[in-house]
């Protein structure tokens, strides 16, 4: 497939090196408003709203990816194979699993469990549990503790359904085994990441506690969760 795409009206050259992918389109557009210089729409096919600009000197582009991996999967396997997108750091909401965190608390995804099909294109019968970039999680990590703030590290939960009516309840299931968050993308952008060379890293707010009924209101978690932004832009 040549660019533009069925999806995304950026033409070749459009996108940095690194894109940050939050889910929802307002929060691409606030962060290219209050963190890039410059910023420049390059594309908004179904209101997906992707910025380039730059960043303390460093060209950076920011995209949404839409709510579930399969929106994220066509996003991030075009921005991979087709614009010469290098590494994406998604920046993202997640709901609490391990209930030592709190509502804001940061989780770096180590890796990515899944109930989600989406590994079975990439060949492999077993169970997969793709990683993500060693180099960007240390990024990341170190620019958290230069900034002060705590970051948990460790595995994540990328669930197909957002209100999931399956018994056992898999988060019961999953947190018992050390699962930090659940969240709906993070899988499949490191499988795509996997299957093309790149990097990937999902970075992640908590914005909810799935079993209290605790949560933030949609405006907090669009305009808010500024350290998980200045940590992914610093390492981009």
């Amino acid at each position: 497939m040549s660019v533009p795409t069925l999806h995304n009206s950026a033409q070749p050259g459009d996108f940095a090196r690194t894109v940050l992918m939050p889910g929802d389109p307002l929060r691409s557009q606030f962060i290219a408003q209050t963190y890039l210089k410059d910023a420049q729409l390059v594309n908004n096919v179904r209101g997906i709203q992707g910025y380039t600009g730059t960043y303390q000197g460093k060209r950076v582009s920011v995209m949404a990816s839409g709510m579930g991996m399969p929106t994220m999967g066509i996003y991030s396997y075009e921005l991979f194979n087709f614009y010469g997108v290098e590494q994406i750091i998604r920046v993202g909401s997640a709901g609490m699993m391990d209930q030592k965190l709190q509502l804001r608390s940061i989780v770096a995804a180590q890796s990515a469990y899944s109930n989600s099909n989406y590994g079975i294109q990439f060949g492999f019968q077993g169970n997969l549990a793709p990683c993500a970039s060693f180099d960007l999680l240390l990024a990341a990590k170190a620019e958290a503790d230069r900034m002060g703030v705590t970051l948990a590290v460790g595995p994540v939960f990328s669930s197909d359904m957002f209100y999931n009516k399956t018994q056992p309840n898999p988060l019961e299931v999953l947190g018992k085994l050390g699962v930090l968050a659940t969240e709906m993308e993070a899988y499949a952008l490191y499988l795509n990441a996997a299957a093309a060379g790149k990097k990937a890293l999902a970075l992640l707010t908590i914005s909810d506690n799935p079993f209290t009924g605790e949560s933030l209101g949609s405006q907090a978690v669009r305009e808010t969760f500024t350290q998980m932004m200045e940590i992914a832009l610093a390492i981009a």
